[in-house]
């Protein structure tokens, strides 16, 4: 059952799962767009989300928090530097989910997650 847990399980384990979307939130950061399906776009949205509040808060706990989940340097400098800089007069809403049409090889939905 899945009583008050809000993480989609996506048909994959915990470790799986983590690490799946912590390379997506990481492609995010590094090229500005990530083309996936509609679950784990929202999945990995959600995920990003929390990234760049912590990211506007700046302080120690936050980057040590950020690089624990994304485990790049790269990319958690950029999130620090750029993008939290960025969205520092925002109060949510940093990205957004762009449904695409079906994939051409697999037939399955493909949606675009992008920065607002």
């Amino acid at each position: 059952m899945r009583h008050r847990r809000k993480v989609p399980k996506l048909s994959m384990d915990r470790a799986r799962r983590r690490a799946v979307l912590s390379e997506q939130a990481k492609a995010l950061i590094l090229d500005g767009k990530v083309d996936t399906t509609p679950p784990r776009a929202q999945a990995t949205q959600q995920v990003v989300e929390r990234l760049v509040t912590w990211a506007r808060k700046g302080d120690q706990a936050s980057h040590r928090r950020a690089y624990s989940l994304l485990g790049d340097k790269e990319a958690t400098h950029k999130l620090f530097q750029e993008i939290g800089a960025q969205y520092r007069d925002r109060d949510g809403g940093y990205t957004r989910v762009l449904k695409l049409g079906p994939r051409r090889g697999d037939g399955a939905e493909v949606a675009r997650l992008t920065w607002v």
